[in-house]
């Protein structure tokens, strides 16, 4: 029994969609600090709140990770046909689609901290949040017009 929970944790955490989620929550924690060191203040980064979203995101991955050793669905039909090239293979389960929503999340979040921070990436910034903003309202605030 406690072979197949190690076994589970390990390609859980061996699985390349997860640890780009890492790395992204990782990167965004890091531009989050920067952000809040130079505004002298906290931001939904670097805070109970930011906290709270980013292990959220990470047990949800590993609980549908669960899901998918118990029904084992593929959801790549859901991915656009240029997105599926870059994956690490022709299967996509509960856990890898979700763990897909949270990166662009976090990509987006990282880019608004980045910009914010003073690094050179603030057209990029706008015109992501332009394009979002068509489709959503869920964008992070920020101070940058």
């Amino acid at each position: 029994m406690m072979n197949d929970i190690t076994r589970f944790f390990m390609t859980t955490a061996s699985n390349k969609i997860m640890e780009i989620v890492v790395i992204c929550i990782v990167m965004d924690t890091i531009f989050g600090v920067l952000r809040a060191i130079k505004e002298k203040k906290f931001n939904s980064n670097f805070g109970i709140n930011g906290a709270i979203r980013k292990v959220g995101m990470l047990i949800s991955l590993v609980l549908l990770a669960l899901v998918d050793s118990i029904i084992r669905l593929n959801l790549i039909g859901f991915i656009p046909e240029g997105a599926r090239t870059y994956l690490p293979g022709q299967t996509v389960g509960t856990m890898e689609f979700f763990a897909l929503l949270y990166i662009a999340y976090e990509v987006v979040s990282i880019l608004k901290n980045m910009s914010l921070c003073g690094l050179p990436v603030k057209k990029v910034w706008h015109t992501v949040k332009k394009a979002l903003s068509k489709y959503t309202n869920e964008l992070p605030t920020d101070s940058t017009n």
